[in-house]
């Protein structure tokens, strides 16, 4: 089997998450890195023991060994950085979230299948064995239809507005960096809904520092999503059906443990993760590029594109627009 040779953009803490995981990947292998600063790409280079450390993007966009490129920059950038990579005939990891909004993300998909070169959004949740568990269990009906989901996700940040998280240029604020997966998790679940409500706080800066949304589904079925900068919260998701409860304990978007409840009974799921979970995207995108796929068959562009429809949706209703 060919090995993948992987070349990341963008070398910050989700980079080196990802390099970590990588690591773990069979048939994989971190070839070459890039950063502007070429300090920090010799020293992440030597971190991870990548063959080539380069100083611009453009060398790395190049260097015919690669195969693939994760860009792990601030969002602003993915764009910009995704199309180029396709134009050089690269496959893309591109870190959620995947755009800056829809209009974005639709250039990006675009120009993925005029060149017929592999895209996939870096939502790393949806590949984690917990996540895969529980879209199995809701599938197969044992529980019945779903009634409603409730996810949250907050930590306190000291507002800074030279800070990426509060830079409304850098696309900052609470939904696009951490409401991403309150959002991801009801879609996944319910798909789209037929009704949006959302309302925010937000910074000097223009940015959200909390935001509160509710999905509505036909029959009265409701999702209700929390995102804040403030304070911690449980960062747990709980879905309600008609025959029980199962919850994604703290912290829902990462390896964690499956409470299922039920009249009969309570069980704790849990799941053994080699790694940091962050392998379980890198190999099966780079199973996807063994068998010549330009698209996930898990996560598919199609997705990528509604999640970043909703997104849309939400910030048209607390008015934001980047």
């Amino acid at each position: 089997m060919k090995k993948i040779k992987w070349g990341i953009i963008g070398l910050g803490k989700i980079a080196n998450k990802f390099a970590e995981g990588l690591t773990s990947v069979e048939n994989a292998e971190l070839y070459a890195v890039a950063s502007r600063d070429i300090k920090n790409a010799q020293d992440f280079s030597k971190t991870y023991q990548t063959k080539v450390a380069y100083g611009s993007y453009e060398e790395l966009m190049n260097d015919e060994n690669v195969n693939v490129i994760y860009i792990a920059t601030p969002h602003a950038f993915h764009r910009e950085l995704t199309l180029r990579c396709i134009n050089h005939g690269k496959a893309v990891l591109c870190e959620k979230p995947f755009a800056m909004n829809a209009q974005e993300t639709e250039e990006m998909i675009a120009l993925s299948r005029v060149k017929k070169v592999f895209l996939m959004e870096a939502l790393w949740t949806k590949f984690l064995p917990h996540f895969q568990y529980v879209s199995k269990k809701i599938e197969s009906g044992e529980f019945g239809k779903v009634l409603s989901v409730k996810a949250d996700f907050g930590f306190p940040a000291k507002f800074d507005k030279s800070k990426r998280l509060f830079n409304k240029s850098l696309g900052g604020g609470s939904l696009l960096d951490i409401g991403i997966y309150p959002v991801f998790m009801a879609y996944s679940i319910l798909g789209k809904p037929i009704n949006i409500k959302a309302n925010a706080q937000f910074a000097e800066t223009g940015v959200d520092t909390e935001c509160s949304i509710t999905f509505n589904y036909p029959n009265g079925v409701k999702a209700d999503l929390f995102s804040t900068f403030k304070e911690k919260t449980p960062t747990i998701a709980e879905i309600k059906l008609e025959k029980g409860t199962i919850i994604l304990n703290s912290r829902f978007h990462e390896p964690t443990t499956v409470t299922i409840i039920s009249k009969a009974k309570s069980e704790l799921k849990e799941f053994g993760v080699e790694a940091n979970g962050y392998n379980f995207e890198a190999a099966h995108v780079t199973e996807m590029l063994q068998q010549r796929k330009i698209e996930s068959d898990i996560w598919s562009l199609d997705k990528t594109k509604g999640l970043a429809s909703l997104l849309d949706s939400i910030r048209n209703e607390i008015g934001l627009e980047y």
